[in-house]
């Protein structure tokens, strides 16, 4: 069968990756096509890549506006690639932006819709529901807690795990130990706190100024930066510069695995540093209107994924325009060594990964998907 996949981001790339290895061992005589980055091309041939996600990602309203016409030519080349290729089915992951779109044009061209990571209309743009209903024939869904969410909306979704365990445990056994790691990197001897500031330059410049005066208030612990590959160097040594903070990139799993604690934004790298076992805070600064309007247009409480999932403040998240340096300390120095949250928060991770589920969900994803096209072909 034929399977035209589109993932817009790096996360999304990683997953991609991870199915298109499952699509292919559940149906060896795959054919591919896909919109996604050097993961996926890695794992379904780089003949198969129509389009890399660094031409294709834009955040945030002001990038989407400047770049509007791209943005729209692109859609136009996506559906007439994927008329081109005739697929038995279009897998989108998660980009909501972009894949809504393709979901409707490809739902009304009579191509199987799957949605594979749910946009998270649970927290935002709850309007999204109903084009899932009537553009999307099966979506498949990473977190525990959404089953119940789109039922009370009229769609049965599917749940086979979460394939960040997959990601994580892929690469567990590789993992350098503390005195390596900082051998590797030329980190020093003291005990290392990872900073992972984002993966976008707004959320470097929002953020990594505020973990740098923090780290400023741990002489004894070294703190090291996650960089990533996609970013270059000079976008984080601007509030670097003179702090003594060290820099890794393309390490994050790496680091966060001999780190003691971490300071992390919002999004999956929260739930990443937990299922990693390391504990953390959020650190994430909003500006002063978005701190006001917040609680009209976020539907959930949290937005650390750790805490959606287990449903309560299981790390202290740090959310404001205005940076609480003291609230911070105090609560950074609770989940180290000895302090009074730590144990507690690695017990809330133990539970955590109770409800995600074992390795082995892009496996069993891909086989629902095939099994699912292969039954409605009969």
């Amino acid at each position: 069968m034929k399977y035209y996949i589109i993932a817009g981001e790096p996360s999304g790339d990683l997953h991609g990756a991870n199915l298109i290895r499952g699509l292919l061992a559940a149906d060896p005589a795959a054919e591919l096509r896909f919109w996604g980055g050097d993961m996926m091309a890695e794992a379904g041939g780089e003949r198969n890549l129509a389009k890399h996600y660094r031409e294709t990602s834009f955040f945030g309203f002001v990038q989407v506006v400047r770049h509007l016409p791209t943005i729209l030519r692109q859609i136009g080349q996506c559906r007439r690639d994927i008329d081109a290729f005739a697929p038995d089915a279009v897998i989108l992951i998660d980009y909501p932006g972009f894949n809504m779109k393709i979901a409707r044009f490809a739902h009304r061209r009579g191509y199987k819709v799957f949605y594979y990571i749910a946009p998270k209309v649970w927290a935002w743009k709850e309007r999204r529901v109903k084009e899932l209903k009537r553009y999307v024939d099966r979506l498949f869904i990473i977190f525990p807690f959404e089953r119940d969410y789109f039922r009370a909306k009229g769609i049965e979704p599917l749940f086979e795990g979460n394939p960040l365990v997959d990601a994580i445990e892929s690469r567990r056994a590789a993992w350098p130990s503390r005195e390596e790691f900082a051998r590797r990197n030329a980190l020093g001897d003291k005990p290392l706190i990872a900073l992972l500031a984002g993966s976008r330059r707004s959320e470097i410049r929002d953020n990594l100024a505020d973990m740098a005066r923090l780290a400023a208030e741990f002489p004894d612990y070294r703190f090291v930066v996650a960089g990533v590959d996609w970013i270059d160097r000079a976008a984080y040594e601007k509030y670097l510069s003179g702090t003594g903070i060290g820099f890794v990139c393309g390490q994050t799993y790496e680091l966060l695995s001999v780190s003691e604690a971490a300071l992390v934004t919002s999004g999956t790298a929260t739930l990443e540093t937990a299922l990693i076992g390391t504990p953390e805070i959020v650190l994430y600064h909003i500006p002063w209107l978005y701190e006001k309007l917040r609680p009209i247009f976020l539907k959930i409480p949290y937005i650390s994924l750790v805490n959606i999932n287990l449903g309560r403040e299981a790390v202290r998240e740090i959310v404001a325009s205005r940076f609480d340096l003291d609230a911070a300390r105090r609560e950074l120095q609770s989940i180290l060594t000895g302090g009074s949250d730590r144990e507690r928060m690695l017990g809330d991770f133990a539970r955590l990964r109770e409800i995600i589920g074992p390795a082995g969900a892009s496996e069993r994803f891909a086989r629902r998907m095939v099994g699912i096209l292969r039954n409605d072909s009969k």
